[in-house]
């Protein structure tokens, strides 16, 4: 039997290749006519009755003064989740990612406003690297180095959220991992609702899904639940200079299947910034250490 020695790193593999495959599924669901928000609500609301029941066996209630951090967490976990969807379904696979991997960028200036945390050399290490990354990717174009089109502007805004969302469950003390992760869904199922409705889409949308498309609704929440728990266990008992190393693997499964399954491909530009990004993110955790 693996020990956990072996089974928490193959938890963050399995973390890091469900994320890296799991825009495929959803694209095909855009296909088949449902939107990006509406296989949201349905993808989280599917997965919500199995944590539901996870939370109350749990018998762990959070702290009442910690459900405020809890509701934040939920709508700005909604927001990140929603849209990552979105760009990955409407933009380049890769390029949308390597936005998103900004976040250690912005968890320097939350940190600083909720934790009270103050940036070291480290830390101004990581923000200029990170943003000489997004430079020689967004500029190699020509022209100033700013997101092209919507799905970047929405994979750089989960970014944003992602940074956000884990400042925000650092505060968080007393609330268990189920707990925790149902509130998370449940603020997607809640964010992407109203954007769905926003774009005007009905119960009706739901009659253009046949038998093989609500097997993939069902997949993907399983998939999404599946990597929830594994990322959590992985994260518990793994050094994070190691978790972050190997999550790292999501960008190579996302380069893989973005060339194999949509034909996109990467220019020089491109992997000099992506290199320089995912570089910032390994000296993140040195940073965090050293500060």
């Amino acid at each position: 039997m693996l020990s956990s020695r072996w089974l928490a790193p193959l938890a963050l593999l399995v973390t890091a290749t469900t994320w890296g495959l799991v825009w495929y599924p959803y694209r095909i669901l855009e296909q088949a006519g449902l939107s990006g928000s509406v296989a949201s609500v349905l993808t989280y609301l599917v997965a919500l009755p199995p944590l539901l029941l996870l939370a109350l066996r749990s018998r762990s209630v959070a702290d009442p003064a910690e459900r405020g951090l809890l509701l934040a967490l939920a709508l700005v976990s909604g927001w990140t989740n929603l849209a990552y969807v979105l760009a990955v379904i409407h933009g380049e696979v890769m390029r949308v990612m390597l936005l998103f991997y900004l976040a250690p960028l912005w968890t320097v200036p939350f940190a600083r406003l909720l934790l009270n945390e103050h940036a070291g050399r480290g830390a101004w290490l990581v923000i200029a690297l990170a943003l000489a990354g997004a430079w020689a990717m967004l500029a190699g174009e020509g022209g100033f180095p700013m997101p092209h089109n919507a799905a970047e502007w929405l994979g750089l805004s989960a970014g944003v959220g992602f940074a956000l969302a884990n400042v925000l469950t650092r505060r968080l003390k007393s609330a268990p991992i189920a707990v925790r992760s149902l509130w998370v869904f449940a603020g997607v199922v809640a964010v992407s609702t109203l954007y769905a409705s926003a774009e005007g889409a009905t119960p009706g949308v739901l009659r253009v899904l046949d038998g093989k498309a609500w097997w993939l609704v069902a997949g993907i929440a399983l998939a999404l639940l599946l990597a929830t728990f594994t990322m959590q266990y992985g994260l518990s008992h793994t050094p994070a200079n190691r978790a972050v190393v190997i999550l790292l693997a999501e960008l190579v499964v996302a380069a893989l299947s973005s060339r194999w399954l949509a034909g996109e491909v990467m220019d020089r530009h491109e992997w000099i910034g992506g290199a320089m990004i995912v570089a910032a993110t390994l000296f993140s955790v040195g940073a965090e250490k050293d500060d």
